[in-house]
């Protein structure tokens, strides 16, 4: 064999400098992943309140996202609380008791788990609530959630509403 001449390594060289790009499909594939489940997540951190078809809730404007709370579902039948209904809604308007015990003892045994929960945080928030109430509810029946959640410790009360887009101005 013969020895190549150094042109001959040079041509060889620079010639080869000139391939075509390749890409690596795997580590392609793997960021799409990576992105995906990136948008997964953060499209689904999202705070939302749950949804009652027996619920028309009153529209207001608000500017505040829902914060993450215990919701109370109040029907014109129930008191809901985490799914479980807790009281009569027809019977707590009736009642001469301005405390719902059927929902101070939910309030109580959230406030519970939520403590233990969070045991190891130095800073304790403010418990709080939201109710999401049929803006044809009675003002008493409202009047006596509020009571009952103060009595429980739950003093950060939120009413949730249907958000209503700004009215546009007319022009004159």
């Amino acid at each position: 064999m013969m020895k190549e001449s150094r042109r001959a390594l040079r041509m060889i060289r620079h010639h080869s400098r000139k391939k075509a790009a390749s890409l690596n499909m795997v580590s392609l594939m793997d960021i799409f992943t990576i992105l995906v489940f990136f948008l997964l997540v953060s499209a689904s951190d999202q705070e939302s309140l749950p949804s009652m078809k027996d619920i028309k809730l009153p529209e207001a404007y608000a500017d505040q996202k829902p914060k993450e709370n215990i919701v109370i579902l109040v029907s014109g039948k129930n008191i809901v609380v985490a799914g479980e209904i807790v009281a009569d809604a027809r019977l707590a308007v009736r009642a001469r008791n301005s405390i719902i015990p059927g929902l101070a003892q939910k309030l109580q045994a959230e406030a519970v788990r939520r403590t233990s929960r969070r045991a190891n945080e130095k800073k304790i928030k403010k418990r709080g609530i939201t109710i999401m109430g049929d803006k044809k509810i009675p003002y008493v029946l409202l009047k006596k959630i509020m009571l009952t959640s103060a009595s429980a410790d739950f003093t950060n009360i939120s009413l949730a509403i249907a958000k209503k887009p700004p009215a546009m101005e007319e022009e004159n």
